[in-house]
């Protein structure tokens, strides 16, 4: 067997091995893609005032004022982004 031989012969068995990992990886990416958008559990500051647009200011006073629900945990505030859909679609007009 000559080098190109031997190198044709390891590009099939890698493409062998590969096939199937590939395959699942597929699966898996059209399952999340039938319509379920990934989205972390909770938000932090940056990530409303990226998404929002909310000044550090209006984030401040939306929890103190009740409107925007959040945890507290050391110095960190989250946001439960279910709850922030919630207020979202209530007050679609």
């Amino acid at each position: 067997m000559n080098s190109n031989e031997k190198k044709m012969a390891f590009i099939i068995k890698v493409k062998e091995l590969i096939e199937p990992v590939v395959l699942r990886l597929e699966t898996i990416d059209s399952k999340i893609s039938q319509g379920k958008v990934l989205r972390p559990q909770y938000y932090r500051n940056e990530d409303l005032k990226k998404m929002f647009g909310l000044s550090n200011n209006t984030i401040i006073k939306y929890r103190q004022t009740g409107i925007l629900p959040y945890t507290k945990l050391g110095d960190i505030f989250l946001y439960d982004s279910g709850k922030i859909d919630k207020i979202l679609k209530s007050n679609e007009s």
